[in-house]
């Protein structure tokens, strides 16, 4: 397997593990009574999924994950943790900043696989569609209304492609 293809499975792991840990965070926080909790249950259940399918194609591939996953669980619940305990439209709006980064990530890597890969390109696009309508979601639940929102959604999709960037390559 060529390094492109490993980098792409690695970063994509790493990315739906750290989704896995932020809503792990918001439902720490927030619990299954708060707005919007059932939403976030049920973004977090599909985000399990991707880990999961990522998880067996790391393997099957033997690509390594990221030596990064122990800093990204930490990171990513407390960033689930302090964007709920903001209130419910920041843990919204932290889903709609990932999502809208995330939804550019897979379109690239999508454009770079072309028919080179049809198996992971097949994954990619379903969760890409995925994301968007969780982007979405968050949208129409209030993301905009929270507290600070550009900064907010700013700040977040910029540590998302920090995150990506590392993930590539450590």
């Amino acid at each position: 397997m060529s390094e492109r293809f490993a980098s792409m499975i690695r970063v994509d792991q790493a990315g739906e593990y750290g989704a896995v840990r932020i809503y792990a965070g918001q439902m720490a926080v927030m619990g299954d009574r708060a707005p919007h909790s059932a939403e976030v249950a049920a973004m977090a259940a599909q985000e399990a999924d991707h880990r999961k399918r990522f998880d067996a194609l790391l393997a099957q591939r033997g690509v390594r994950p990221t030596a990064l996953q122990p800093v990204w669980s930490v990171a990513g619940f407390a960033l689930g943790a302090a964007t709920a305990l903001i209130g419910p439209e920041a843990a919204m709006a932290c889903t709609a900043a990932i999502e809208t980064e995330i939804d550019r990530h897979y379109t690239e890597q999508l454009d770079e696989l072309g028919d080179d890969d049809p198996e992971l390109a097949a994954m990619v696009r379903e969760f890409r569609d995925d994301e968007r309508e969780h982007r979405d979601a968050a949208i129409a639940a209030g993301a905009e209304r929270a507290p600070g929102y550009p900064v907010l959604f700013h700040a977040i999709r910029f540590g998302c492609r920090a995150a990506i960037a590392l993930s590539k390559r450590i």
